[in-house]
């Protein structure tokens, strides 16, 4: 089975009917502080099967990852080497389901270019990466929702990927910024106000004129989704 498609596959199975039951006990943290070092940019790869996840900026180092979970084989597996980072949920985290707490909060350096790609299961996920220097962001979700904020000074060019499941995706653009966007699949309800409308493209006023451009590409299962412009 395809790695990105597990998680997806478990919250379904909750959503008909089954049941797992995982014996939880008190909320443990527990942190991971990775240094900068000579690394040009950031590749970074986040796996998380159900939970709530945050990304954002707000450290100094390379990266700070806070982790709250109350099942201990729970806790993540991080990796990382020459501009190379990966957070991993444990095999054993197949489910997230009633009581039981799995938060992740991923800081990343302001001033390091960053490729992040995540694939989310079921949850919700809150992505703050307007401060970040990005330079691409590829997101596979299944259920649940996300909130993707791009506002903020855009340092270049950069490419946004949203492969949607069963849920709604909402996505915060900047106004100093062109912006072209494309959405397609089956995608059950899109709204863009502030941006003009071409076919399956959406626009700002600022395209072809902006020195930055974000250039968008939503690809919806059931689910909505928000284009929103300041």
């Amino acid at each position: 089975m395809n790695r990105a498609f597990a998680p997806l596959l478990g919250a379904l199975l909750c959503l008909t009917g089954c049941e797992i039951h995982t014996a939880t006990g008190p909320t443990e943290h527990d942190y991971k502080v990775i240094e900068r070092d000579n690394a040009e940019s950031l590749n970074a790869t986040v796996h998380m099967g159900a939970g709530n996840l945050r990304i954002g900026s707000g450290t100094e180092k390379l990266v700070r990852a806070d982790f709250d979970y109350d099942v201990p084989s729970w806790k993540p597996d991080v990796r990382y080497s020459n501009g190379s980072l990966t957070i991993t949920q444990p095999p054993s985290h197949t489910a997230h389901f009633g009581k039981s707490h799995y938060d992740w909060d991923l800081r990343f350096n302001r001033e390091v270019p960053l490729y992040l790609r995540v694939e989310f299961g079921a949850g919700d996920a809150h992505l703050d990466l307007g401060s970040l220097a990005m330079r691409r962001v590829d997101v596979q979700m299944g259920v649940g929702k996300l909130q993707m904020d791009l506002r903020g000074p855009v340092k270049s060019d950069y490419d946004v990927h949203i492969q949607g499941g069963v849920g709604e995706a909402t996505v915060y653009l900047p106004d100093d910024a062109g912006i072209d966007a494309e959405a397609s699949g089956g995608i059950g309800d899109i709204k863009a106000p502030g941006l003009r409308h071409e076919g399956s493209h959406y626009y700002n006023d600022a395209w072809q004129k902006a020195k930055n451009t974000i250039r968008l590409n939503i690809q919806g299962g059931v689910g909505s989704i928000r284009l929103i412009s300041d």
